[in-house]
């Protein structure tokens, strides 16, 4: 399968393909490792401009397999992973690899020393196995519901 995933630049058009991918990511696989509460707090995007502003103001890729968005990434100016997620099908099949190694080659061009993220729980094997340390465990608040997450890096020094 990994042969079969291409990753591309974000797009203008990939703006309801990364919601919907985000949503069903969220409410399919972090339902393992969250409350329903939490999920029904974390799972909205209440803004679709502003969502797409941001993806395209910013360095993002789009994985996809047979001409289908199966998942995607971004990276801020300050080398930040802001968003990772993986359309639940396609899960374990090596697109969140795929899709980190181009977040990499971004910044390793733009001569970042570090790449970091704030990994949901479910996230943070991923980035372990990535070469990721957690920095802190953090506590966030959505919509009233508190969430684990954990700010994470990796060194490129």
């Amino acid at each position: 399968m990994n042969d079969r995933i291409l990753i591309r630049p974000y797009a203008s058009g990939d703006v309801d393909a990364t919601i919907e991918i985000f949503l069903r990511s969220i409410r399919e696989v972090s339902s393992k490792d969250y409350s329903a509460a939490q999920i029904e707090a974390w799972a909205k995007v209440e803004d679709r401009s502003l969502w797409a502003e941001r993806r395209i103001s910013r360095p993002a890729w789009i994985a996809e397999t047979a001409g289908k968005p199966v998942g995607f990434s971004d990276l801020t100016n300050d080398g930040c992973l802001d968003m990772m997620f993986v359309h639940p099908e396609f899960q374990g099949v090596g697109v969140a690899t795929r899709l980190l190694r181009r977040v990499e080659e971004e910044a390793l061009r733009l001569v970042f020393g570090r790449i970091y993220t704030e990994a949901s729980r479910t996230a943070r094997p991923f980035f372990e196995r990535k070469g990721f340390r957690v920095i802190t465990r953090q506590i966030v608040e959505k919509r009233g519901q508190r969430l684990e997450n954990f700010l994470m890096e990796k060194l490129y020094v």
